[in-house]
């Protein structure tokens, strides 16, 4: 009797039990729903923010004025690396023409003659003694002050082209990594190649600062993208290019040209010679065609010369008669466009 009680007993703990396990699990699949669904509202509130602050982007990049800061710069930026990706093609240019105005306004100074001269002085010394307190800090419009303050951030930089040519720029890498990444190959091949081109002035009134074989390289370059992207929006300027940097190479500067009368190779530069001179040693084609029939007019006598030009070219300058023999283009000096100050040809 008392073992069947004993069972019975046992029977009913294990009925129980399972009971009160049934009980205390109840309430976990409400709870599993209602985390989801709070889950399911973050992500939904997240999009929303997104698209809010992609539709609002335009807005507040027409808002940026010579009044704003770098950080206002730099939260537009990071928002702009956000939406860039949500963005169909036509949407990205438009918002990277409203990039070029937002800075252009951003790095406008007006100044009186006398605060143009304090910071052409002041900036001048930065660079010669970036350690010293320059005297003529407190001439400086107070924008002035600031910008030269806080450059280098939001890619704001101040560019020195000599001869007191000081000024702000937005860096050509800001379009590199800003946009470039989301942008159709063609059009990022261009704006990554012409960043780096650019980082560092190519010219200033006086002379090239760019050796000749970094000229002959950057020919080579312009040469390439265009046999490789000949539908590219950007293939007038990339043509540009690479008319300016042959130009470059075999004529220098119109202030100081790489041969004053071109009566023969030696009459040459000599780190010129020696570049034009390796490229006319390449495959038939481009800049070697045009090194190698530049080396023939510069090695032919007065005679030879004169033979071979077409007449009404024998009262030209040299240049321009070097310029037809060698089919060398010349850029056109009325090309609206300046393609050595940022990622694209402004």
């Amino acid at each position: 009797m008392s073992t069947r009680l004993s069972s019975i007993l046992a029977s009913c703990c294990i009925v129980l039990l399972l009971w009160l396990l049934f009980a205390c699990q109840q309430p976990t699949e409400p709870q599993v729903k209602i985390e989801a669904a709070e889950t399911n509202a973050q992500k939904n509130t997240s999009a929303e923010d997104f698209s809010l602050m992609c539709q609002n982007i335009e807005k507040q990049m027409a808002e940026i004025n010579d009044q704003r800061t770098t950080f206002a710069l730099e939260q537009i930026n990071q928002n702009l690396k956000v939406c860039l990706p949500l963005l169909d093609h036509q949407q990205q240019k438009n918002l990277m023409k409203h990039a070029n105005q937002m800075y252009e306004r951003f790095l406008k100074v007006e100044r009186t003659p006398a605060q143009q001269h304090a910071f052409e002085q002041y900036a001048l010394e930065m660079a010669q003694h970036p350690t010293i307190q320059q005297s003529h800090y407190a001439e400086l419009t107070a924008r002035d002050q600031y910008l030269l303050k806080h450059k280098g951030q939001a890619y704001v930089e101040l560019i020195d082209l000599g001869e007191n040519q000081l000024n702000y720029r937005r860096s050509p890498e800001y379009l590199a990594r800003v946009f470039a990444p989301y942008l159709p190959e063609a059009e990022k091949v261009f704006i990554e190649t012409l960043a780096q081109q650019n980082q560092e002035p190519v010219f200033n009134q006086e002379r090239l600062l760019i050796e000749p074989a970094e000229i002959a390289a950057r020919i080579m370059v312009w040469e390439d993208y265009l046999e490789r992207y000949p539908k590219s929006i950007y293939r007038k300027d990339a043509e540009h290019l690479l008319q300016q940097y042959s130009y470059f190479l075999f004529h220098g500067l119109e202030q100081k040209p790489i041969s004053q009368d071109y009566r023969d190779r030696y009459a040459v530069d000599s780190q010129y010679r020696e570049t034009i001179v390796g490229l006319s040693k390449g495959n038939e084609g481009g800049i070697s065609s045009q090194a190698q029939r530049f080396l023939e007019f510069l090695d032919m006598d007065e005679e030879q010369r004169r033979q071979t030009i077409p007449k009404e070219l024998r009262n030209s300058p040299v240049w321009e008669q070097i310029a037809a023999y060698a089919d060398i283009p010349v850029p056109d000096p009325n090309y609206k466009k300046n393609c050595f100050k940022d990622a694209i040809c402004i």
